[in-house]
Formats: structure tokens, C-alpha cells, sequence
């Protein structure tokens, strides 16, 4: 599912089509940008063996994929409530909040322990040469990318609905489903 403010989602692999793409209603047309709301994840997995800078790097893809999606869903907010402003205010900060959440801090981190405790427990468990300690903690931090996807997205979900949300979500408004 794609991101939608308020009540956002993760990043996917598909969009839903629209009218402008030509598309068949119900068939899925492929997003090009969403690999790079990944790109720290690989980043972080990569980390044992390409210099530091190409990880910040990796974090500035995705912290560049965070702010486009924030600046479409305020474009589309904007074209579906063109006198309400605030509706696409809540759109930006929703989105920006959620996605920097969901796609970069929170797996960025995630991954970053993930392999750093790999590392270091292949290190403590195996006489492998460290070329190959590197490679197998890069192998297992980019296995866990599609695994912790679900668990983050509704721990945000859960977390902003709990707080930022109470402070824009109408009174009685039933949290947004994905």
C-alpha cells in the first residue's frame, strides 16, 4: 500500500493505478522511486564492507525518497481539497513524520544492530576469515529488510496514531485503514 496522509503505509513495490497511466483498473503499474525508500536498509547491510560515506549516502536516497512521497501526497491533498490548506499541511507533516519513521530511522537502525551483532557473533562463533564474517553479515542484513517491514509499518502506525495524530484527526474519526 502505498503512503496516504493520515493513516499512511509502507513503501510498496506497486502503485495503484489512475486515470493518467492508462491503466486497467485493478492492474498494478510499477513505481520506480520505491527501491529507493530502501536504499539505507542496503546501505546499513553493506556497512561491513564499503566506506561509511557510501552508507550516509545511501541515507540521503532515502531520506530524498521520504521527502518527494511528502511533497506528492501535499500535491495530491492540494488537488483533491484545493480550499483547505490544512489538509495538505497534514498531508506533508503526516507523511514526512511517517515515512522518516517507517523507512529510514527505524529500520536504519534496525538493520544497523542487526549487523553489527552478526558481525560480531560470527567473530566470537567461527574461524571464518573476516572477508567472509563481512560478506555473511551483509547476506543476513539484507535478508531481514523484507522481514521487519511489516512489524515497523504498524508499530509507527500504532505509535503516530497514538500521539501526532489525536492532534489533527477529527473527533470520532475512525483511524485510517491500509
Amino acid at each position: 500500500m502505498h503512503c496516504t496522509a493520515p493513516g499512511a503505509g509502507h513503501r510498496p513495490w506497486y502503485r495503484a493505478p489512475t486515470p493518467s497511466t492508462g491503466v486497467t483498473r485493478g492492474q498494478p503499474v510499477p513505481d520506480p522511486t520505491i527501491p529507493s525508500g530502501y536504499a539505507n536498509e542496503v546501505g546499513e547491510s553493506f556497512r561491513p564492507l564499503v566506506p561509511v560515506p557510501v552508507v550516509w549516502a545511501s541515507y540521503g536516497v532515502a531520506t530524498a525518497y521520504v521527502t518527494a512521497d511528502a511533497i506528492d501526497k501535499g500535491r495530491k491533498a492540494a488537488a483533491a481539497h484545493p480550499q483547505d490548506p490544512t489538509r495538505v499541511g497534514v498531508a506533508v507533516v503526516d507523511t514526512f513524520v511517517w515515512q522518516s519513521l517507517a523507512s529510514v530511522a527505524i529500520p536504519g537502525f534496525t538493520i544497523n544492530r542487526l549487523c553489527a551483532a552478526s558481525l560480531a557473533l560470527l567473530g566470537a562463533l567461527t574461524r571464518w576469515p573476516l572477508p567472509m564474517r563481512r560478506w555473511t553479515t551483509t547476506a543476513l542484513g539484507l535478508a531481514a529488510i523484507p522481514l521487519i517491514i511489516t512489524p515497523i509499518d504498524r508499530t509507527v502506525d500504532f505509535l503516530m496514531d497514538s500521539s501526532l495524530r489525536k492532534l489533527y484527526r477529527a473527533p470520532g474519526e475512525p483511524p485510517t485503514s491500509h
